[in-house]
């Protein structure tokens, strides 16, 4: 069970800010047996949401007042695959999905709502009395439990709809699952929405960012080698930062393959279709 910090909250006001943090376990590729454990916070004032990567968020805060590399090359290391934004207005029925690629800022806008089954079947998470709920989404087959003790009809990702908070969420496989670990009130919800986006449709989008193979001489935009510590960062233009080790790169007999491998995007993507 997870050691979870939740506030008490007397009464939750929409006209208030919360942030939602769920821990989020995925597997990035189907050949090997990986796991990929992060974090994602979900910001909500009650009006509308969003859905972003919490080390990405801490990390560009930090470089956003210092504008120092080393914050970069330093702070909180994220998978490249979560980089993404998930913006919800709760009077809209579209969803605004934002990544980038290279120095692009990309925008898909959906209007692709879960269709959800309540089911009579209850449970006890953490403390938090929750219903189940049933969908087909995207490919995969989606269990989740909410509680209608948070009365934000929101969840991880795109996923919304329910009366109340998604607490906890996974496809029938077990390759993304969502599981909240705290709630805590904020002054003001997230900030860095991108600018200046192109917009596109999934396909296209799914098109330019899964068949992508990384080109180190065009997608790096800084690199910092320290051989006291045996470490080279890259910093590529899309803003994502990779750290690695000198020896293993050497010992690989292709530095700019072994970079490209273990750079490329997941086979495994939360959404199939």
């Amino acid at each position: 069970m997870y050691k979870i910090l939740f506030l008490v909250m007397a009464s939750f006001c929409s006209a208030q800010s919360y942030r939602f943090v769920y821990e989020y376990k995925m597997k990035p590729d189907l050949a090997i047996d990986s796991l990929v454990t992060d974090y994602m916070n979900l910001d909500s004032d009650g009006k509308k949401s969003y859905f972003y990567n919490a080390a990405k968020y801490e990390r560009d805060s930090a470089y956003s007042s210092t504008k120092n590399n080393a914050v970069l090359y330093n702070g909180k290391k994220y998978d490249q695959n979560l980089g993404y934004i998930v913006e919800k207005e709760y009077a809209q029925k579209n969803i605004k999905f934002y990544d980038k690629y290279k120095t692009a800022n990309l925008l898909v806008i959906e209007d692709e709502p879960q269709k959800w089954h309540i089911e009579k079947e209850f449970l006890k998470i953490n403390n938090i009395d929750c219903q189940k709920a049933t969908a087909n989404y995207k490919g995969r087959v989606w269990e989740a439990w909410f509680s209608k003790e948070y009365p934000v009809n929101d969840g991880p990702y795109k996923f919304r709809g329910l009366p109340g908070l998604i607490v906890s969420l996974k496809d029938s496989e077990g390759n993304h699952v969502f599981n909240l670990i705290q709630i805590k009130k904020i002054k003001r919800i997230f900030v860095f929405l991108p600018k200046n986006n192109k917009e596109m449709n999934w396909k296209d989008y799914r098109k330019t960012l899964m068949t992508s193979t990384p080109n180190l001489a065009d997608d790096i935009e800084a690199m910092s080698v320290d051989k006291s510590i045996g470490v080279m960062n890259l910093q590529f233009k899309d803003g994502y930062v990779a750290k690695f080790d000198l020896k293993e790169l050497k010992k690989s007999g292709n530095p700019e393959d072994e970079i490209a491998k273990r750079l490329r995007r997941t086979n495994n993507p939360i959404e199939k279709e």
